[in-house]
């Protein structure tokens, strides 16, 4: 299922797709916030970085977003996530606060 997201959304799942840690980090606002896994990461080289850890850590994965809705002023995009990861294939839900042509902050849950 192909579903229409807003473009720097779409640029978020290209670059971490398909772009080494400078593309998924130009995607963001230059204090953005990543909160994933227990960790809160903020600003470009902490994004870089964790680009870095988890392709290492997890090697390729899949990212297939299939649904798109608004829930608390965030743009919440559900994604089917598969690769060589305990636990995969999972459902993973990314909220989003986008700051014009950015991504403010990102959450990465369950």
């Amino acid at each position: 299922m192909t579903i229409k997201l807003p473009s720097s959304i779409e640029a978020y799942f290209t670059a971490e797709r398909d772009g080494g840690p400078d593309e998924l980090a130009a995607v963001f606002t230059e204090n953005a916030i990543i909160k994933d896994a227990g960790e809160d990461l903020m600003g470009h080289a902490a994004i870089r970085q964790w680009k870095v850890d988890y392709s290492n850590k997890f090697g390729p994965t899949v990212t297939e977003p299939f649904f798109i809705t608004k829930e608390n002023g965030k743009t919440l995009v559900t994604a089917h996530v598969s690769g060589e990861f305990p636990g995969s294939p999972i459902d993973l839900r990314y909220f989003f606060i986008l700051s014009g042509d950015k991504i403010a902050e990102l959450e990465i849950t369950v």
